[in-house]
């Protein structure tokens, strides 16, 4: 199942031009992408339980999703919505922590910036990695220059876990990121500010699957 993580689409409902949250969540399961990760830190409790709970209604369920769900840093939140895993960052539990705690069809995903850190990671139970930022992005100014696709060939050398690239990735280059090593790519405005979430979605499998 992991191996089919090539689209991973991340939430930020302040970034949404028109649109509802939880309406771009059920729009992007339908057309197609592999994981989606509700990144809302400052919602509240019962309103993020409520998303993270009809975004998994939304992709089938917990045995027989068509996508699957994580929430970003909240183990909690993930357990009581009976979504199909956590991402965790830099500032969550460690990773050896949760994936203790957790049973082994529950997806522990977790973000590095570096060779050290992604190594670590794998080390600790991750069952994949999100690595960046590869490409310049407003989003991720606060964890340094960009690294290029070059970062994603030396981590995707020496990690067994599919590795997807995050940061700045537009449709363009979908295929260094892919040549480089990277199992997917991962994002918010790229899921987020384009006009058919289904051609999209179409375009970027197709280039996964050439």
């Amino acid at each position: 199942m992991l191996g089919r993580f090539r689209l991973c689409y991340i939430t930020d409902r302040r970034q949404l031009p028109l649109d509802s949250l939880l309406s771009r969540i059920q729009q992007v399961i339908r057309a197609g992408v592999d994981l989606v990760q509700i990144r809302e830190k400052d919602l509240p409790t019962r309103e993020l339980l409520e998303l993270v709970s009809a975004a998994v209604a939304a992709a089938g369920g917990r045995e027989n999703a068509s996508s699957r769900v994580v929430v970003n840093d909240r183990l909690d939140v993930a357990w009581a919505a009976e979504a199909h895993g956590v991402h965790l960052g830099t500032r969550s539990l460690p990773t050896r922590v949760v994936r203790g705690v957790v049973s082994h069809s529950f997806l522990v995903g977790a973000s590095c910036h570096s060779l050290e850190e992604a190594l670590a990671a794998e080390s600790a139970g991750a069952d994949y990695l999100l690595l960046g930022p590869i490409f310049e992005t407003p989003s991720k100014l606060a964890f340094g220059p960009p690294q290029e696709v070059g970062k994603i060939q030396e981590v995707t050398s020496r990690v067994r876990i599919p590795v997807l690239a995050l940061g700045g990735v537009t449709s363009e280059r979908v295929r260094a990121c892919r040549a480089a090593g990277a199992t997917g790519i991962a994002g918010i405005r790229i899921f987020q500010q384009c006009d058919s979430l289904e051609a999209l979605v179409g375009e970027l499998l197709s280039q996964f699957a050439a």
